[in-house]
């Protein structure tokens, strides 16, 4: 039976991917990103797909917008908080308002979504969260303290909903990329890849980049039935960094 998901940040590279393999196995994709990419190319990628366009950092907009499809569809299966913002920088070059505006899209956009999607989940008695944090939690990246901060609240955020959800059989799981070759990767790094992709291998025990679909995959399998009894945990796809 097709299930409902809800991928933020869906037109991104882990989210393209994540897409690509809930398409495949027949599931109604809900792809949620940012208005100025309405008229894009990724935008045509998934002819079935429902794309949705909102500014995440329109907390009120955003749970108004997912409240609604969740009623027009029947409710989600699995909401995916995948999309972020990410700048690299010292410490004392961010602003307070670029601190606001990651934590806002990063992690507070989370809590408004999975509020969203809650209450016919739990009138249905199932469905998965899954939410994003991240490597840098290790301590070892610098110039990343707005990210940090906010994947932080992720990691709570993940295992207090746990709690709070799994009585009406909701799960709720975060997982940890590492370095992942992304879009991303190009936009903060391009002046130095080569540099970064050298560091990277160096640190990761496995000797390869990690791709989207690495992924995308332990996502999938935390939206299936063999994880049914996996919640509340944070899974690192991160080449043992």
């Amino acid at each position: 039976m097709a299930r409902n998901i809800l991928i933020t940040g869906g037109l991104g590279t882990l989210g393209e991917a994540q897409a690509r393999r809930f398409s495949a196995a027949g599931d109604q994709l809900y792809l949620l990103d940012r208005p100025q990419l309405a008229g894009s190319e990724a935008a045509r990628r998934h002819p079935g797909a429902r794309y949705l366009f909102q500014d995440l950092g329109d907390l009120q907009g955003s749970a108004r917008l997912v409240t609604a499809e969740a009623e027009r569809c029947g409710g989600f299966d699995v909401l995916v908080n995948n999309a972020a913002l990410i700048l690299n920088k010292p410490f004392e070059d961010f602003s307070i308002e670029e601190f606001e505006e990651q934590m806002r899209i990063n992690s507070s956009a989370a809590f408004a979504l999975s509020r969203a999607v809650a209450p016919l989940m739990k009138q249905r008695r199932q469905g998965v969260i899954i939410n994003f944090c991240s490597v840098t939690l290790n301590g070892r990246w610098d110039g990343y303290v707005p990210y940090v901060t906010s994947k932080g609240a992720m990691l709570g955020l993940t295992r207090s909903l746990a709690r709070e959800l799994g009585p009406f059989a909701i799960r709720v799981n975060a997982v940890s990329p590492g370095a992942v070759v992304s879009d991303a990767e190009q936009r903060v790094f391009g002046d130095r890849l080569e540099e970064y992709n050298s560091w990277v291998l160096e640190n990761q025990c496995l000797k390869r980049r990690i791709e989207p679909d690495d992924v995308a995959a332990v996502i999938e399998f935390l939206c299936s039935p063999g994880a049914a009894m996996i919640t509340g945990q944070n899974i690192a796809v991160d080449g043992g960094f």
